[in-house]
């Protein structure tokens, strides 16, 4: 009987325990089948610190080449460096990682040719429809010649390309924490920091896949205790964390506050849209606060509102010839990166821009953290629909009040507004509420959740 990898492969990539959801053998299976889906005649692949990751990584390696494809192998690196050799080499690749998930957990995050995203309706579908029918079956015919297996290095390329897209030669001496939760920006930052104006204090930069310090989720506020305390006691001028794969960086200030992923994507995009002369699109998800269209606004900028998930942004991003987006989730999208996701890159345009004037982190963000957010509080329901039909009949009579369902349900008013999303793997509502100020804010926070877990 064909295998059922309904629970393995995700909207937007392939996820699960090892070896208990997959396991070599089936990597081998996705990769004969991403090189049939893609057409491709020789891809790249990299991998994480995961235990399980060199051997789902080469696995994977062998099912392509014996389908005639030509395979380079540039080992560990971080997710946004497997989209630099991607784009910079133009093939089609595959990165070994699950990111911030549990050490028992890997997976796969695929792209086309120039880091062209990989998802449920670009071709995730199909891969999955002939891993299934060859577990039941058996393995493809192979090519009657056998691709090859070759390595290459990367690392420094994709340093100094991030280094060529932001200038921070002449930044003031900056000390900066890092926190690189034992994932892969214990081994990108070294290279793409190490010639900077900057005294990098590391934390946690052994990479282990076991995570013995802490998840590797730099938007659980658990997660960031360490760091907040470091940056305190070092008297630094900020700390940045990097998720498991390195792909989100989540940013604090001097006195070890959170800086909201959406401050620093109007950060970004004020300095995204100088370079480019005033002009051009912003992406952002319908999650990030009002903040961020205001921003791209006044800075001449056009913005972009989409629904959640790095498919839709790309999409967006490729339709609209966009320079920039970001998202709650601390993903930042860059056109001069291929419109991918690079939280690196994202994280030395906070040191350029804070470096290049005198004040302290917390001044600088200040003008871009203009409401109050609610963050995510996700809800377990049994009736998702149902709750989100109660929302709507709720507020859709009220005066001033407007609704959408771009991505959930967007109830929004003159001071405020509220999204509730269901999630697409577990009985959760997820509710995001901003407004402009904190008692606003908690009124419309506590009136949703009360209709939610009613």
């Amino acid at each position: 009987m064909a295998a059922d990898l309904s629970q393995l492969v995700k909207a937007y990539d392939v996820r699960g325990v090892v070896p208990d959801q997959w396991d070599e053998s089936l990597a081998e299976l996705f990769g004969a089948a991403f090189v049939r889906v893609t057409g491709a005649s020789a891809i790249v692949i990299g991998h994480d610190m995961r235990p399980s990751s060199p051997g789902l990584s080469r696995a994977f390696a062998r099912g392509a080449a014996t389908q005639g494809v030509d395979v380079t192998e540039i080992g560990l690196c971080s997710t946004d460096q497997l989209y630099y050799a991607s784009g910079a080499l133009n093939l089609p690749g595959a990165m070994f990682t699950a990111s911030h998930n549990p050490a028992q957990y890997n997976g796969i995050k695929m792209c086309r040719a120039g880091a062209a995203p990989v998802g449920q309706d670009t071709g995730l579908t199909q891969i999955r429809e002939l891993v299934e029918g060859w577990s039941d079956s058996g393995a493809p015919e192979p090519a009657a010649q056998t691709g090859t297996i070759t390595q290459r290095d990367t690392l420094d390329d994709y340093a100094a390309h991030l280094r060529s897209l932001v200038d921070l030669t002449a930044i003031r001496p900056l000390k900066v924490v890092v926190d690189a939760g034992n994932g892969m920006g214990g081994h990108t930052v070294p290279t793409v920091l190490g010639s900077l104006p900057l005294d990098v204090v590391p934390m946690y930069f052994e990479l282990d896949g076991t995570f013995p310090n802490h998840e590797a989720n730099p938007l659980d506020p658990a997660n960031i205790v360490d760091l907040q305390k470091r940056v305190r006691e070092e008297s630094a001028d900020l700390g940045i964390a990097f998720d498991g794969d390195a792909d989100r960086c989540f940013v604090v200030d001097e006195n070890g506050a959170p800086v909201s992923p959406s401050a620093i994507t109007a950060l970004v995009a004020s300095r995204e849209l100088a370079k480019h002369g005033g002009k051009g699109t912003v992406i952002h998800n319908l999650i990030t606060s009002w903040s961020v269209p205001e921003v791209v606004k006044e800075n001449g900028g056009t913005p972009v509102r989409t629904r959640v998930g790095h498919s839709f942004i790309k999409a967006e991003m490729a339709t609209t010839g966009a320079i920039f987006g970001g998202e709650h989730s601390a993903h930042y999208y860059f056109k001069d990166f291929w419109n991918a996701d690079t939280g690196m890159l994202a994280a030395l345009h906070v040191l350029a821009a804070l470096g290049g004037q005198e004040g302290p982190l917390s001044g600088l963000v200040a003008q871009y953290d203009r409401y109050a957010g609610s963050g995510e509080i996700n809800s377990t329901v049994a009736d998702q629909a149902g709750r989100l039909a109660a929302i709507k009949s709720t507020y859709q009579a009220r005066e001033g009040v407007e609704l959408d369902e771009l991505d959930g349900l967007t109830v929004t008013a003159a001071d405020w507004w509220f999204n509730v999303r269901p999630s697409n793997t577990e009985p959760l509502l997820r509710l995001n509420a901003e407004a402009r100020d904190e008692a606003t804010m908690a009124k419309v926070r506590d009136e949703a959740l009360a209709i939610i877990r009613g």
